[in-house]
């Protein structure tokens, strides 16, 4: 195949990728290795394309040879580490990810960017996991470890903020809840629970006054509605 048409298949490849259109990057990026084996993203791709289909031995070929290509793609190892994790290859997993933390660091106790946003979400997924379980202790732990890394990541405080409420421990939760709307004001969610937080915490017109908010930004919630119906109830204004 000429040149030309190399790059095209490529650029239709990495189009296709980023859409997650995968069984299309598929066809592209397995006819780009028929003529070239040296492209590093290509393998990782390809990788991450058979990983989410959970053909995990044939992710971790790819995700090993984009690593042969180039030993400092970060992302690729971050990638191999946790395919290694989900075939059982507990202490390779462990021992690739320390070293792509090692490699990733920009300079002493820095992290790059991408890497430490990569990091922080899979801090969140072991979150997710506890929380599920109901280990509550744990799951704060991991929320905690991913902020550390991406503070501005507002979904996970999110649900730091609702394992604290869980645990009882509504006043942290709330300093959480506040941070949230102050970064991202349209964040419904978060609105409703920073009302849910100052009503358990007897600040009934702050509970009003987040969920007229919420009310504001999305009329048809029905939840808010009944909230504020039943706040109306308590403070016995209703209708009266």
């Amino acid at each position: 195949m000429l040149e030309g048409g190399l790059n095209e298949l490529l650029k239709l490849g990495r189009d296709a990728y980023r859409k997650k259109e995968y069984s299309r990057a598929e066809s592209y990026l397995t006819r780009v290795l028929e003529q070239a084996q040296n492209f590093a993203d290509v393998h990782n791709m390809l990788g991450v394309i058979y990983h989410d289909r959970g053909q995990f031995a044939k992710a971790q070929h790819h995700f090993e040879r984009a690593l042969e290509i180039n030993p400092s793609y970060t992302e690729a190892a971050l990638n191999l580490a946790v395919t290694y994790n989900d075939l059982g290859k507990y202490q390779q997993a462990k021992e690739l990810f320390n070293r792509a933390i090692q490699a990733a660091r920009a300079e002493p106790g820095e992290l790059d960017p991408f890497v430490r946003g990569k990091i922080a979400n899979m801090y969140a997924e072991i979150g997710d996991a506890y929380h599920t379980a109901g280990i509550l202790d744990r799951a704060q732990q991991e929320f905690e470890k991913a902020l550390e890394l991406g503070p501005g990541f507002v979904d996970i405080r999110m649900k730091l903020a609702q394992v604290l409420w869980e645990k009882g421990e509504r006043k942290q939760a709330l300093e959480h809840l506040r941070r949230i709307v102050s970064e991202k004001p349209g964040f419904v969610a978060a609105r409703i629970q920073l009302g849910m937080t100052f009503y358990s915490l007897g600040q009934l017109d702050e509970a009003r006054a987040e969920w007229q908010e919420v009310l504001r930004l999305d009329p048809e919630n029905k939840s808010c509605r009944m909230y504020i119906k039943l706040l109306d109830s308590t403070d016995g204004n209703d209708g009266q």
